[in-house]
């Protein structure tokens, strides 16, 4: 089984479940404070890999949900440059497994990759109300 660096938010519930799940799954958990690690954008960068800009960013930010940052208006520097000095905008968690880089909990990529057990839904919890599996599609406006 792996060790798993585990940049998270302490106190978040998503990462709490996280946590235990590949804890469950044989994994060693090494728990790190996201939003007071000593980032650099250089060292940052390394967990998007290809992500799209939009996609680095906490959908459950404060900012975010408020429309007071709207990710889509970013570019590689200027997101980097805001998320070292307002860390809580980071998609969490970031993880580290000898050296491989990655962000967000997507149960099916950290399955393929690392291996789960099967004690959790195999679904990203939503960001936004928490639940383990998708929200539901919104019903069209009559």
């Amino acid at each position: 089984m792996s060790t798993v660096v585990f940049y998270e938010k302490p106190g978040c519930g998503n990462n709490t479940k996280q946590k235990v799940w590949l804890a469950a799954s044989g994994h060693t958990v090494l728990a790190k404070n996201l939003l007071t690690e000593k980032w650099t954008a250089e060292r940052l960068s390394a967990f998007f890999g290809e992500l799209p800009v939009a996609k680095w960013f906490n959908p459950a930010a404060p900012k975010v949900k408020s429309g007071e940052i709207d990710p889509e208006t970013f570019d590689t520097q200027s997101a980097l440059a805001l998320m070292l000095v307002e860390p809580i905008l980071i998609r969490r968690p970031l993880m580290d497994v000898e050296g491989v880089l990655r962000v967000g909990f997507d149960a099916k990529a950290v399955d393929a990759w690392i291996g789960l057990n099967d004690s959790q839904p195999k679904e990203e919890p939503c960001p936004i109300c928490n639940r383990s599996e998708p929200c539901p599609a919104p019903s069209a406006a009559p």
